[in-house]
């Protein structure tokens, strides 16, 4: 169990933080820049759940991801490492990105296919859950970059489950503007006449 009785610590002053195991970082590291993204979507996907009361099911869904995304930071926090721990660290589970899939899947089984990009719009809900999709991609590039680092792990479990959260937050959009019927789509070159 988490206890916070403190919340200043005045530790990170000088531009450093410690990652879960303790060891020392700046907290510019490849990987604190990746849970912290990871923390930005969770709070992008909390505005959207402002706007969710007239679809409970959807906005079930979100809560049970903002849990999960707590867990991704965990994982990302507590680089593995030769030595044990002295307890076990917090993982994301296969399982957990099986589930997004799932929910996709339920979720766009009512919404026609597209026939042009869209814009991120429509609705206060898929505009929000648009902008939580962008900022769920720049964690999810993060994290990619991190796990390209030389001496660095990333749990192939933690990258899939990021890249399937994208998806779903785009679908969930699609059916926030009423299954797509209130997408706005792009029109390519609409504004090049002078």
């Amino acid at each position: 169990m988490v206890t916070l009785n403190r919340i200043y610590t005045r530790t990170g002053d000088a531009g450093s933080t410690r990652l879960a195991t303790g060891q020392p970082v700046s907290k510019s590291d490849p990987r604190v820049e990746a849970y912290g993204a990871v923390d930005e979507t969770n709070a992008a996907i909390g505005l959207a759940r402002l706007h969710t009361q007239a679809d409970p099911e959807l906005d079930a869904m979100l809560g049970r991801i903002q849990n999960d995304l707590f867990d991704l930071g965990a994982d990302l926090a507590t680089p593995e490492r030769d030595k044990p721990l002295g307890w076990t660290p917090l993982r994301i589970l296969p399982e957990q990105a099986t589930r997004l899939e799932r929910e996709i899947d339920a979720l766009n089984a009512d919404i026609p296919p597209l026939d042009s990009f869209i814009l991120p719009g429509g609705s206060a809900l898929a505009a929000n859950l648009h902008l939580a999709r962008t900022v769920s991609r720049r964690a999810e590039r993060l994290i990619a970059q991190l796990a390209a680092t030389p001496d660095e792990k990333v749990s192939a479990a933690a990258l899939v489950f990021a890249n399937r959260l994208s998806d779903f937050l785009f679908v969930a959009g699609r059916r926030a503007n009423a299954n797509g019927a209130d997408d706005v789509k792009w029109v390519p070159g609409a504004n090049r006449s002078a």
